[in-house]
Protein backbone atom coordinates (compact mmCIF):
# COMPACT_ATOMS: atom_id res chain seq x y z
CA UNK A 1 0.00 0.00 0.00
CA UNK A 2 1.46 3.33 -0.98
CA UNK A 3 1.67 6.02 1.67
CA UNK A 4 -1.02 8.63 2.23
CA UNK A 5 1.36 11.51 1.42
CA UNK A 6 2.25 9.94 -1.95
CA UNK A 7 -1.40 9.33 -2.74
CA UNK A 8 -2.35 12.88 -1.80
CA UNK A 9 0.43 14.37 -3.92
CA UNK A 10 -0.47 12.19 -6.92
CA UNK A 11 -4.16 13.07 -6.98
CA UNK A 12 -3.66 16.75 -6.06
CA UNK A 13 -1.27 17.29 -8.97
CA UNK A 14 -3.60 15.53 -11.40
CA UNK A 15 -6.64 17.36 -10.04
CA UNK A 16 -4.87 20.69 -10.41
CA UNK A 17 -4.12 19.91 -14.10
CA UNK A 18 -7.72 18.74 -14.55
CA UNK A 19 -9.10 21.96 -13.04
CA UNK A 20 -6.95 24.08 -15.34
CA UNK A 21 -8.40 22.28 -18.36
CA UNK A 22 -12.01 23.07 -17.45
CA UNK A 23 -11.87 26.58 -18.92
CA UNK A 24 -12.29 25.14 -22.42
CA UNK A 25 -14.18 22.33 -24.14
CA UNK A 26 -12.09 19.15 -24.34
CA UNK A 27 -13.29 16.11 -26.26
CA UNK A 28 -11.59 12.87 -27.23
CA UNK A 29 -11.68 10.07 -29.73
CA UNK A 30 -10.64 6.89 -27.95
CA UNK A 31 -10.47 3.89 -30.31
CA UNK A 32 -9.09 0.45 -29.57
CA UNK A 33 -6.32 -0.66 -31.98
CA UNK A 34 -8.06 -3.98 -32.62
CA UNK A 35 -8.77 -3.17 -36.26
CA UNK A 36 -8.77 -0.30 -38.71
CA UNK A 37 -10.85 2.87 -38.80
CA UNK A 38 -14.28 2.45 -40.39
CA UNK A 39 -17.17 4.78 -41.20
CA UNK A 40 -18.69 4.56 -37.71
CA UNK A 41 -15.37 5.43 -36.07
CA UNK A 42 -14.75 8.25 -38.55
CA UNK A 43 -18.19 9.71 -37.77
CA UNK A 44 -17.46 9.62 -34.01
CA UNK A 45 -14.04 11.24 -34.45
CA UNK A 46 -15.44 13.85 -36.85
CA UNK A 47 -18.33 14.93 -34.63
CA UNK A 48 -16.00 15.28 -31.64
CA UNK A 49 -13.57 17.29 -33.76
CA UNK A 50 -16.29 19.56 -35.17
CA UNK A 51 -17.74 20.14 -31.71
CA UNK A 52 -14.33 21.12 -30.34
CA UNK A 53 -13.54 23.42 -33.26
CA UNK A 54 -16.98 25.06 -33.11
CA UNK A 55 -16.36 26.02 -29.47
CA UNK A 56 -12.60 26.71 -29.80
CA UNK A 57 -11.83 23.60 -27.76
CA UNK A 58 -9.32 20.76 -27.96
CA UNK A 59 -9.57 17.40 -29.71
CA UNK A 60 -7.62 14.54 -28.10
CA UNK A 61 -6.72 11.12 -29.41
CA UNK A 62 -6.36 8.35 -26.82
CA UNK A 63 -5.48 4.77 -27.70
CA UNK A 64 -7.41 2.31 -25.53
CA UNK A 65 -5.30 -0.84 -25.75
CA UNK A 66 -6.07 -2.50 -22.43
CA UNK A 67 -7.28 -5.65 -24.19
CA UNK A 68 -3.80 -6.83 -25.14
CA UNK A 69 -5.08 -10.10 -26.64
CA UNK A 70 -6.88 -8.36 -29.53
CA UNK A 71 -4.28 -5.82 -30.64
CA UNK A 72 -3.59 -5.57 -34.38
CA UNK A 73 0.01 -4.58 -35.19
CA UNK A 74 0.17 -1.24 -36.96
CA UNK A 75 -3.50 -0.41 -36.30
CA UNK A 76 -2.72 2.69 -34.19
CA UNK A 77 -0.39 4.14 -36.80
CA UNK A 78 -2.88 3.49 -39.61
CA UNK A 79 -5.67 5.04 -37.57
CA UNK A 80 -3.71 8.28 -37.08
CA UNK A 81 -2.86 8.32 -40.78
CA UNK A 82 -6.54 7.93 -41.73
CA UNK A 83 -7.64 10.72 -39.37
CA UNK A 84 -5.07 13.15 -40.73
CA UNK A 85 -5.95 12.17 -44.32
CA UNK A 86 -9.58 13.03 -43.54
CA UNK A 87 -8.56 16.48 -42.30
CA UNK A 88 -9.15 15.76 -38.59
CA UNK A 89 -6.39 17.57 -36.72
CA UNK A 90 -5.19 16.11 -33.41
CA UNK A 91 -4.39 18.63 -30.67
CA UNK A 92 -3.16 16.13 -28.09
CA UNK A 93 -2.33 12.46 -28.35
CA UNK A 94 0.42 9.92 -29.01
CA UNK A 95 3.10 11.76 -30.97
CA UNK A 96 1.24 15.08 -30.77
CA UNK A 97 2.19 16.23 -27.27
CA UNK A 98 -0.05 17.42 -24.45
CA UNK A 99 0.26 17.80 -20.69
CA UNK A 100 -2.12 14.95 -19.81
CA UNK A 101 -0.20 12.03 -21.30
CA UNK A 102 0.68 9.32 -21.78
CA UNK A 103 -2.21 8.99 -24.24
CA UNK A 104 -1.87 5.22 -24.64
CA UNK A 105 -3.63 3.26 -21.90
CA UNK A 106 -1.06 0.47 -21.70
CA UNK A 107 1.42 3.16 -20.62
CA UNK A 108 -0.84 4.35 -17.78
CA UNK A 109 -0.99 1.19 -15.65
CA UNK A 110 0.53 2.88 -12.60
CA UNK A 111 -2.18 5.54 -12.71
CA UNK A 112 -4.90 2.86 -12.80
CA UNK A 113 -3.33 0.90 -9.95
CA UNK A 114 -3.34 4.00 -7.75
CA UNK A 115 -6.92 4.80 -8.74
CA UNK A 116 -7.97 1.22 -7.84
CA UNK A 117 -6.40 1.66 -4.40
CA UNK A 118 -8.64 4.68 -3.91
CA UNK A 119 -11.76 2.62 -4.56
CA UNK A 120 -10.56 -0.24 -2.36
CA UNK A 121 -9.82 2.27 0.37
CA UNK A 122 -13.24 3.95 0.25
CA UNK A 123 -15.05 0.60 0.07
CA UNK A 124 -16.60 0.95 -3.40
CA UNK A 125 -14.48 -1.87 -4.87
CA UNK A 126 -13.36 -5.29 -3.65
CA UNK A 127 -11.10 -8.19 -4.57
CA UNK A 128 -12.79 -11.13 -6.29
CA UNK A 129 -11.16 -14.58 -6.09
CA UNK A 130 -13.75 -16.50 -8.09
CA UNK A 131 -12.19 -18.88 -10.59
CA UNK A 132 -13.01 -18.90 -14.29
CA UNK A 133 -14.58 -22.34 -13.73
CA UNK A 134 -17.00 -20.96 -11.14
CA UNK A 135 -17.94 -18.04 -13.37
CA UNK A 136 -18.54 -20.42 -16.26
CA UNK A 137 -20.85 -22.53 -14.09
CA UNK A 138 -22.81 -19.39 -13.17
CA UNK A 139 -23.22 -18.56 -16.87
CA UNK A 140 -24.39 -22.06 -17.73
CA UNK A 141 -26.89 -22.10 -14.87
CA UNK A 142 -28.30 -18.75 -15.98
CA UNK A 143 -28.75 -20.05 -19.52
CA UNK A 144 -30.39 -23.23 -18.20
CA UNK A 145 -32.89 -21.23 -16.15
CA UNK A 146 -33.40 -18.69 -18.97
CA UNK A 147 -31.97 -15.78 -17.02
CA UNK A 148 -29.47 -13.08 -18.01
CA UNK A 149 -25.97 -14.26 -17.03
CA UNK A 150 -24.58 -12.09 -14.23
CA UNK A 151 -22.07 -12.35 -11.42
CA UNK A 152 -23.70 -13.16 -8.06
CA UNK A 153 -21.43 -10.75 -6.10
CA UNK A 154 -20.18 -13.57 -3.85
CA UNK A 155 -16.80 -12.04 -3.06
CA UNK A 156 -18.38 -8.72 -2.10
CA UNK A 157 -19.26 -10.37 1.20
CA UNK A 158 -15.84 -11.80 2.09
CA UNK A 159 -14.54 -10.69 5.48
CA UNK A 160 -11.28 -8.82 5.85
CA UNK A 161 -9.58 -11.87 7.32
CA UNK A 162 -10.81 -14.09 4.46
CA UNK A 163 -9.41 -11.66 1.91
CA UNK A 164 -6.06 -11.45 3.70
CA UNK A 165 -5.84 -15.25 3.94
CA UNK A 166 -6.48 -15.64 0.21
CA UNK A 167 -3.92 -12.94 -0.57
CA UNK A 168 -1.32 -14.62 1.66
CA UNK A 169 -1.77 -17.83 -0.35
CA UNK A 170 -1.19 -15.91 -3.58
CA UNK A 171 -4.69 -16.67 -4.92
CA UNK A 172 -5.25 -14.98 -8.30
CA UNK A 173 -7.89 -12.27 -8.17
CA UNK A 174 -9.42 -9.35 -9.98
CA UNK A 175 -11.01 -6.17 -8.65
CA UNK A 176 -14.76 -5.60 -8.92
CA UNK A 177 -16.76 -2.40 -8.51
CA UNK A 178 -19.83 -2.34 -6.27
CA UNK A 179 -22.87 -1.39 -8.30
CA UNK A 180 -25.60 0.57 -6.57
CA UNK A 181 -28.98 1.86 -7.66
CA UNK A 182 -28.69 4.93 -9.89
CA UNK A 183 -31.82 7.01 -9.55
CA UNK A 184 -30.77 10.09 -11.52
CA UNK A 185 -31.52 9.79 -15.25
CA UNK A 186 -28.76 10.49 -17.77
CA UNK A 187 -29.29 13.87 -19.43
CA UNK A 188 -28.09 12.87 -22.88
CA UNK A 189 -27.12 15.78 -25.15
CA UNK A 190 -28.83 14.04 -28.09
CA UNK A 191 -31.47 11.70 -26.61
CA UNK A 192 -32.56 13.79 -23.63
CA UNK A 193 -33.48 12.04 -20.35
CA UNK A 194 -32.46 8.38 -20.36
CA UNK A 195 -32.99 6.12 -17.34
CA UNK A 196 -31.22 2.80 -16.93
CA UNK A 197 -30.53 1.08 -13.62
CA UNK A 198 -27.54 -1.12 -14.41
CA UNK A 199 -27.69 -2.99 -11.09
CA UNK A 200 -31.06 -4.49 -12.14
CA UNK A 201 -29.42 -6.48 -14.93
CA UNK A 202 -25.74 -6.85 -14.07
CA UNK A 203 -23.58 -8.13 -11.28
CA UNK A 204 -20.62 -6.15 -10.00
CA UNK A 205 -18.32 -5.52 -12.99
CA UNK A 206 -14.60 -6.22 -13.11
CA UNK A 207 -12.58 -3.00 -13.14
CA UNK A 208 -9.09 -4.49 -12.85
CA UNK A 209 -8.29 -7.87 -14.40
CA UNK A 210 -6.01 -10.46 -12.85
CA UNK A 211 -3.25 -9.43 -15.29
CA UNK A 212 -3.34 -5.98 -13.61
CA UNK A 213 -4.75 -4.32 -16.72
CA UNK A 214 -7.90 -2.22 -16.20
CA UNK A 215 -11.13 -2.94 -18.04
CA UNK A 216 -12.51 -0.50 -20.58
CA UNK A 217 -15.10 1.03 -18.24
CA UNK A 218 -12.66 1.80 -15.44
CA UNK A 219 -9.78 3.13 -17.55
CA UNK A 220 -12.23 5.16 -19.62
CA UNK A 221 -13.57 7.02 -16.58
CA UNK A 222 -10.18 7.58 -14.97
CA UNK A 223 -8.66 8.87 -18.20
CA UNK A 224 -11.57 11.11 -19.11
CA UNK A 225 -11.37 12.76 -15.70
CA UNK A 226 -7.61 13.14 -15.50
CA UNK A 227 -7.39 14.38 -19.11
CA UNK A 228 -10.01 17.02 -18.36
CA UNK A 229 -12.59 15.75 -20.84
CA UNK A 230 -15.67 17.98 -20.64
CA UNK A 231 -17.90 16.28 -23.21
CA UNK A 232 -18.07 12.64 -24.27
CA UNK A 233 -19.58 12.06 -27.72
CA UNK A 234 -19.69 8.38 -28.66
CA UNK A 235 -21.86 5.76 -30.33
CA UNK A 236 -25.29 4.99 -28.89
CA UNK A 237 -24.16 1.40 -28.22
CA UNK A 238 -22.28 2.80 -25.20
CA UNK A 239 -25.34 4.56 -23.76
CA UNK A 240 -26.32 1.55 -21.65
CA UNK A 241 -22.86 1.62 -20.01
CA UNK A 242 -23.00 5.30 -19.09
CA UNK A 243 -24.88 4.62 -15.84
CA UNK A 244 -21.98 2.40 -14.80
CA UNK A 245 -19.56 5.20 -15.61
CA UNK A 246 -21.59 7.73 -13.64
CA UNK A 247 -21.46 5.42 -10.61
CA UNK A 248 -17.67 5.28 -10.94
CA UNK A 249 -17.50 9.08 -11.06
CA UNK A 250 -19.61 9.20 -7.93
CA UNK A 251 -17.37 6.65 -6.17
CA UNK A 252 -14.33 8.85 -6.85
CA UNK A 253 -16.17 12.03 -5.93
CA UNK A 254 -15.56 13.47 -9.40
CA UNK A 255 -17.78 15.70 -11.55
CA UNK A 256 -18.71 13.70 -14.68
CA UNK A 257 -18.49 15.19 -18.17
CA UNK A 258 -21.58 15.77 -20.30
CA UNK A 259 -22.54 12.78 -22.45
CA UNK A 260 -24.01 12.66 -25.94
CA UNK A 261 -24.61 9.42 -27.84
CA UNK A 262 -24.56 9.37 -31.61
CA UNK A 263 -27.21 7.24 -33.37
CA UNK A 264 -26.31 4.14 -35.33
CA UNK A 265 -25.04 4.47 -38.87
CA UNK A 266 -27.01 2.04 -41.01
CA UNK A 267 -27.02 0.91 -44.62
CA UNK A 268 -29.52 2.33 -47.10
CA UNK A 269 -31.85 -0.61 -46.39
CA UNK A 270 -31.74 0.02 -42.63
CA UNK A 271 -29.41 -2.87 -41.77
CA UNK A 272 -26.60 -2.16 -39.32
CA UNK A 273 -23.13 -1.36 -40.60
CA UNK A 274 -20.66 -4.03 -39.64
CA UNK A 275 -16.86 -3.98 -39.43
CA UNK A 276 -16.99 -7.33 -41.20
CA UNK A 277 -18.20 -5.50 -44.30
CA UNK A 278 -14.97 -4.99 -46.18
CA UNK A 279 -16.28 -1.85 -47.83
CA UNK A 280 -16.78 0.38 -44.77
CA UNK A 281 -13.12 0.70 -43.80
CA UNK A 282 -11.58 4.13 -44.48
CA UNK A 283 -8.64 2.43 -46.17
CA UNK A 284 -11.10 0.89 -48.66
CA UNK A 285 -12.42 4.33 -49.62
CA UNK A 286 -8.90 5.72 -49.91
CA UNK A 287 -7.73 2.88 -52.13
CA UNK A 288 -10.81 3.22 -54.34
CA UNK A 289 -9.96 6.88 -54.87
CA UNK A 290 -12.58 8.76 -52.87
CA UNK A 291 -11.52 12.18 -51.65
CA UNK A 292 -11.54 13.05 -47.92
CA UNK A 293 -13.94 15.98 -48.08
CA UNK A 294 -16.44 13.92 -50.08
CA UNK A 295 -16.28 11.18 -47.45
CA UNK A 296 -16.73 13.63 -44.56
CA UNK A 297 -19.77 15.25 -46.19
CA UNK A 298 -21.15 11.78 -46.90
CA UNK A 299 -20.90 10.84 -43.22
CA UNK A 300 -22.52 14.01 -41.91
CA UNK A 301 -25.29 13.92 -44.53
CA UNK A 302 -26.95 11.10 -42.62
CA UNK A 303 -26.48 12.21 -39.02
CA UNK A 304 -27.61 15.83 -38.97
CA UNK A 305 -26.05 18.41 -36.66
CA UNK A 306 -25.90 21.45 -38.93
CA UNK A 307 -27.63 24.80 -39.30
CA UNK A 308 -28.42 24.77 -42.99
CA UNK A 309 -28.39 21.71 -45.24
CA UNK A 310 -30.32 22.41 -48.44
CA UNK A 311 -31.73 18.99 -49.30
CA UNK A 312 -32.51 20.16 -52.82
CA UNK A 313 -28.95 21.20 -53.62
CA UNK A 314 -25.80 19.12 -53.43
CA UNK A 315 -23.30 20.74 -51.07
CA UNK A 316 -19.65 20.03 -50.38
CA UNK A 317 -18.70 21.95 -47.26
CA UNK A 318 -15.12 22.47 -46.12
CA UNK A 319 -14.01 21.25 -42.69
CA UNK A 320 -13.99 24.87 -41.52
CA UNK A 321 -17.56 25.40 -42.74
CA UNK A 322 -18.72 22.13 -41.17
CA UNK A 323 -17.25 23.12 -37.81
CA UNK A 324 -18.76 26.60 -38.04
CA UNK A 325 -22.24 25.20 -38.68
CA UNK A 326 -22.11 22.27 -36.27
CA UNK A 327 -24.75 22.23 -33.51
CA UNK A 328 -24.95 19.23 -31.17
CA UNK A 329 -28.66 19.81 -30.56
CA UNK A 330 -29.36 19.26 -34.25
CA UNK A 331 -27.83 15.77 -34.34
CA UNK A 332 -30.47 13.15 -35.16
CA UNK A 333 -31.52 10.68 -32.49
CA UNK A 334 -32.76 8.11 -35.01
CA UNK A 335 -30.55 5.70 -37.03
CA UNK A 336 -28.66 7.47 -39.79
CA UNK A 337 -29.07 5.92 -43.26
CA UNK A 338 -26.17 6.16 -45.66
CA UNK A 339 -26.86 6.54 -49.37
CA UNK A 340 -23.89 5.31 -51.47
CA UNK A 341 -25.11 7.23 -54.52
CA UNK A 342 -24.64 10.45 -52.57
CA UNK A 343 -20.98 9.63 -52.01
CA UNK A 344 -20.49 9.28 -55.76
CA UNK A 345 -22.10 12.68 -56.36
CA UNK A 346 -19.97 14.27 -53.66
CA UNK A 347 -16.77 12.79 -55.06
CA UNK A 348 -17.58 14.21 -58.50
CA UNK A 349 -18.26 17.55 -56.84
CA UNK A 350 -14.89 17.47 -55.10
CA UNK A 351 -13.13 16.77 -58.41
CA UNK A 352 -14.86 19.86 -59.83
CA UNK A 353 -13.80 21.98 -56.87
CA UNK A 354 -10.21 20.81 -57.07
CA UNK A 355 -10.13 21.60 -60.79
CA UNK A 356 -11.23 25.17 -60.03
CA UNK A 357 -8.31 25.82 -57.66
CA UNK A 358 -4.80 26.25 -59.10
CA UNK A 359 -2.94 24.43 -56.33
CA UNK A 360 -5.46 21.59 -56.03
CA UNK A 361 -5.64 21.24 -59.81
CA UNK A 362 -1.88 20.67 -60.04
CA UNK A 363 -2.07 17.93 -57.38
CA UNK A 364 -5.00 16.38 -59.24
CA UNK A 365 -3.00 16.34 -62.46
CA UNK A 366 -0.06 14.67 -60.73
CA UNK A 367 -2.41 12.11 -59.25
CA UNK A 368 -3.87 11.22 -62.65
CA UNK A 369 -0.43 11.06 -64.26
CA UNK A 370 0.75 8.58 -61.62
CA UNK A 371 -2.39 6.46 -61.96
CA UNK A 372 -1.99 6.27 -65.75
CA UNK A 373 1.69 5.37 -65.55
CA UNK A 374 0.86 2.64 -63.06
CA UNK A 375 -2.00 1.32 -65.23
CA UNK A 376 0.11 1.25 -68.43
CA UNK A 377 3.67 0.48 -67.31
CA UNK A 378 4.70 -0.99 -70.68
CA UNK A 379 3.82 2.17 -72.63
CA UNK A 380 6.50 4.83 -72.69
CA UNK A 381 4.75 7.15 -75.14
CA UNK A 382 1.71 8.29 -73.13
CA UNK A 383 -0.35 11.45 -73.59
CA UNK A 384 0.11 13.04 -70.14
CA UNK A 385 0.51 16.73 -70.91
CA UNK A 386 -1.07 18.87 -68.17
CA UNK A 387 -3.46 20.58 -70.58
CA UNK A 388 -4.69 17.23 -71.86
CA UNK A 389 -5.17 15.83 -68.34
CA UNK A 390 -7.23 18.90 -67.39
CA UNK A 391 -9.39 18.53 -70.53
CA UNK A 392 -10.05 14.90 -69.65
CA UNK A 393 -10.88 15.76 -66.05
CA UNK A 394 -13.35 18.43 -67.11
CA UNK A 395 -15.04 15.98 -69.47
CA UNK A 396 -15.16 13.25 -66.82
CA UNK A 397 -16.26 15.31 -63.81
CA UNK A 398 -19.96 14.79 -64.60
CA UNK A 399 -19.58 11.26 -65.95
CA UNK A 400 -17.13 9.35 -63.77
CA UNK A 401 -16.98 8.97 -60.00
CA UNK A 402 -13.34 8.11 -59.35
CA UNK A 403 -10.04 9.11 -60.89
CA UNK A 404 -9.24 5.39 -61.22
CA UNK A 405 -12.13 5.12 -63.67
CA UNK A 406 -10.02 7.05 -66.15
CA UNK A 407 -7.62 4.11 -66.43
CA UNK A 408 -10.25 1.56 -67.49
CA UNK A 409 -9.49 -0.36 -70.69
CA UNK A 410 -12.43 1.32 -72.46
CA UNK A 411 -10.75 4.70 -71.98
CA UNK A 412 -7.19 3.62 -72.75
CA UNK A 413 -7.27 5.78 -75.89
CA UNK A 414 -7.16 8.84 -73.63
CA UNK A 415 -3.57 8.11 -72.71
CA UNK A 416 -2.13 5.42 -74.99
CA UNK A 417 -1.17 6.72 -78.41
CA UNK A 418 -1.94 4.28 -81.25
CA UNK A 419 1.22 2.59 -82.47
CA UNK A 420 0.10 0.83 -85.67
CA UNK A 421 -2.85 1.29 -87.99
CA UNK A 422 -3.77 1.50 -91.65
CA UNK A 423 -5.78 4.29 -93.24
CA UNK A 424 -7.44 2.09 -95.87
CA UNK A 425 -10.47 4.27 -96.56
CA UNK A 426 -8.97 7.74 -96.19
CA UNK A 427 -6.29 9.12 -98.52
CA UNK A 428 -3.41 11.28 -97.40
CA UNK A 429 -4.89 14.31 -99.11
CA UNK A 430 -8.31 13.76 -97.55
CA UNK A 431 -6.87 13.36 -94.04
CA UNK A 432 -4.74 16.47 -94.50
CA UNK A 433 -7.78 18.43 -95.67
CA UNK A 434 -9.78 17.23 -92.68
CA UNK A 435 -7.01 18.30 -90.30
CA UNK A 436 -7.05 21.82 -91.81
CA UNK A 437 -10.83 22.06 -91.52
CA UNK A 438 -10.90 20.87 -87.89
CA UNK A 439 -8.07 23.26 -86.99
CA UNK A 440 -9.94 26.20 -88.53
CA UNK A 441 -13.01 25.79 -86.29
CA UNK A 442 -13.13 27.01 -82.68
CA UNK A 443 -15.92 24.73 -81.43
CA UNK A 444 -14.98 21.17 -80.56
CA UNK A 445 -18.07 19.58 -79.06
CA UNK A 446 -19.44 16.20 -79.99
CA UNK A 447 -22.60 17.32 -81.82
CA UNK A 448 -20.85 19.95 -83.92
CA UNK A 449 -18.02 17.54 -84.76
CA UNK A 450 -20.47 14.87 -85.85
CA UNK A 451 -22.16 17.27 -88.30
CA UNK A 452 -18.83 18.45 -89.70
CA UNK A 453 -17.56 14.90 -90.16
CA UNK A 454 -20.73 13.89 -92.03
CA UNK A 455 -20.52 16.95 -94.26
CA UNK A 456 -16.86 16.21 -94.95
CA UNK A 457 -17.58 12.59 -95.91
CA UNK A 458 -20.37 13.71 -98.23
CA UNK A 459 -18.20 16.40 -99.84
CA UNK A 460 -15.27 14.01 -100.34
CA UNK A 461 -17.58 11.22 -101.50
CA UNK A 462 -16.37 8.86 -98.75
CA UNK A 463 -18.60 6.29 -97.10
CA UNK A 464 -19.19 7.71 -93.61
CA UNK A 465 -18.85 4.40 -91.64
CA UNK A 466 -15.57 3.60 -93.41
CA UNK A 467 -14.17 7.07 -92.74
CA UNK A 468 -15.09 6.82 -89.08
CA UNK A 469 -13.36 3.44 -88.87
CA UNK A 470 -10.15 4.99 -90.21
CA UNK A 471 -10.39 7.97 -87.85
CA UNK A 472 -10.99 5.68 -84.87
CA UNK A 473 -7.83 3.76 -85.77
CA UNK A 474 -5.82 6.98 -86.06
CA UNK A 475 -7.11 8.38 -82.78
CA UNK A 476 -7.10 5.26 -80.61
CA UNK A 477 -5.86 2.18 -82.43
CA UNK A 478 -9.03 0.52 -81.12
CA UNK A 479 -11.86 -1.17 -82.97
CA UNK A 480 -14.43 -0.28 -80.30
CA UNK A 481 -15.10 2.51 -77.85
CA UNK A 482 -17.00 5.82 -77.80
CA UNK A 483 -18.17 7.35 -81.06
CA UNK A 484 -15.44 9.13 -83.04
CA UNK A 485 -16.96 12.59 -82.47
CA UNK A 486 -17.22 11.94 -78.73
CA UNK A 487 -13.68 10.55 -78.74
CA UNK A 488 -12.47 13.79 -80.36
CA UNK A 489 -14.32 15.88 -77.77
CA UNK A 490 -12.81 13.87 -74.92
CA UNK A 491 -9.28 14.05 -76.32
CA UNK A 492 -9.64 17.75 -77.00
CA UNK A 493 -8.66 19.70 -80.07
CA UNK A 494 -4.90 19.77 -79.46
CA UNK A 495 -4.47 16.02 -78.91
CA UNK A 496 -6.94 15.10 -81.68
CA UNK A 497 -5.07 17.15 -84.29
CA UNK A 498 -1.74 15.91 -83.01
CA UNK A 499 -2.78 12.27 -83.40
CA UNK A 500 -4.27 12.84 -86.85
CA UNK A 501 -1.05 14.51 -87.98
CA UNK A 502 0.92 11.56 -86.63
CA UNK A 503 -1.31 9.32 -88.75
CA UNK A 504 -0.06 11.02 -91.90
CA UNK A 505 2.74 9.11 -93.66
CA UNK A 506 6.18 10.44 -92.75
CA UNK A 507 6.85 11.91 -96.18
CA UNK A 508 3.51 13.76 -96.02
CA UNK A 509 4.43 15.24 -92.64
CA UNK A 510 7.81 16.37 -93.92
CA UNK A 511 6.22 17.89 -97.02
CA UNK A 512 3.69 19.72 -94.84
CA UNK A 513 6.46 21.07 -92.58
CA UNK A 514 8.46 22.38 -95.63
CA UNK A 515 5.42 24.12 -97.01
Amino acid sequence: MWKFSQRYLFWSVLHRSYSQSQSQVRVRFAPSPTGYLHLGGLRTALYNFLYARHLNGKFLLRIEDTDQTRLVPGASERLVEDLLWAGIEIDEGPGFGGQFGPYVQSQRTEIYSKAIEELLKNGTAYRCFCTERRLDLLRKEAVRTRQVPRYDNKCRHLTKSEVESLLDRGTPHCIRFKLTDHEEPLDDLIYGKVHHNVSDNEGDPVVMKSDRFPTYHFANVVDDHLMGITHVLRGVEWQISTTKHLLLYKAFGWEPPKFGHLPLLVNADGTKLSKRQGDIGIQHFREKGYFPLALLNYVVSAGGGFEHRDSGKQQLLSVQELSRQFLIERVNSHPSRLNPELLEDLNRLEIEQRLADNESRLLLIRNVQELVKKAYPKHSNLDLAEEHVVDVLRWSSQRLTLLQDLTSSKLSFLWVKPSSYELKDLSREQLNTLIHELDAHEGFNKDDLNVRLKNFAQKENIKFPLMMKSLRAALSGLKEGPGVAEMMEILGKTVTLERLREALPKDEIQLKQKS
